[in-house]
């Protein structure tokens, strides 16, 4: 699967671009048939301290999902956006199945 991570107001750094490519990998577990995927790090202009923002767009044959979340580290943001995005996967391949 391909991942393209894109870091919007900032420069993302090697080690953190990798934690953001293992963490979508980890989707393909759930849904062997994820074509690719993006992955936008934007950083918020506001001053409060939850200004990570991560927005992760995947794209299976049929249907296009997408997760986004804003939290204190981009870490965190794209843990819960992982999440929720897995949360999608199970309900969508429930709907394919006929559940």
């Amino acid at each position: 699967m391909k991942v393209k991570v894109q870091s919007i107001h900032f420069d993302a750094d090697r080690k953190l671009i990798s934690f953001v490519e293992e963490k979508i990998e980890k989707l393909r577990h759930f849904y062997d048939s994820i074509i690719d995927s993006e992955v936008f790090l934007r950083l918020d202009k506001n001053s409060s301290h939850e200004n990570k923002i991560t927005e992760i767009k995947i794209n299976t044959p049929g249907k296009t999902l997408f997760a986004k979340e804003q939290c204190k580290t981009f870490e965190e943001a794209t843990d819960t956006a992982v999440e929720a995005l897995r949360k999608q996967i199970t309900k969508y391949k429930e709907k394919q199945r006929g559940m």
